[in-house]
Order: structure tokens, then C-alpha cells, then sequence
């Protein structure tokens, strides 16, 4: 079992990917996983089946959570309820988040 993870590793696999996230860890209790915007990307994610918690890496923008906006900036930590519509949008610099399951990547 792997324990040690490099971010930059995944951020590049992203960068060489059509998909904008990239889950490096996704066991039935936990799920890990970076994701990166570029300015103007539209964020496409649809509720999930597990709660959720995000770390702002790095970058700006907005999370939208229940139709209402939360502005996001580095070191901010954002919780997200299971079946709770949210995406990210409005950044105007590259967006890089840490997020994290309550369970298994839906």
C-alpha cells in the first residue's frame, strides 16, 4: 500500500489529461484527489454520494455551494454536505485544490 504522495506528480498527469481532477487515493472510507483549473475552465462536477472537504492550494475564484458563492483563496477550507450541488468558477488564475471523501471517489 502506497504512503507517500507527490501533488506535483498529479498536477502533471492533469496537465497531460483531458480531466481536470485526478484521485490518487480511493478506499471505501477515503478519497483523495487534486484538482486544477485553468481561467475560464468550466467546472463540471455533480453532486456527490460522500461528504467532502476542500483545501485551496493555490489561486482564486469562487465555490458556489447551494447557489451561494464563497470566495476561495489559498490555505481556505470549504466542507461540502453529500448530495449538495457545488462547483468552482469565476477564477481568473490557475486554481489548484486538495480534496478529500468521506468515502470511496463517486
Amino acid at each position: 500500500m502506497k504512503l507517500e504522495y507527490d501533488l506535483n506528480a498529479y498536477v502533471e498527469k492533469i496537465k497531460n489529461n483531458p480531466s481536470y481532477f485526478q484521485t490518487f487515493i480511493n478506499k471505501q472510507s477515503l478519497a483523495t484527489g487534486v484538482l486544477v483549473l485553468q481561467p475560464g475552465e468550466e467546472d463540471t462536477q455533480e453532486p456527490h454520494d460522500s461528504d467532502e472537504v476542500y483545501l485551496v492550494l493555490s489561486g482564486d475564484g469562487f465555490l458556489k455551494i447551494n447557489n451561494k458563492d464563497y470566495k476561495v483563496s489559498k490555505d481556505k477550507l470549504f466542507f461540502v454536505a453529500k448530495d449538495v450541488e457545488h462547483y468552482f468558477h469565476g477564477n481568473t488564475k490557475e486554481l489548484k485544490v486538495l480534496y478529500f471523501f468521506g468515502g470511496p471517489d463517486s
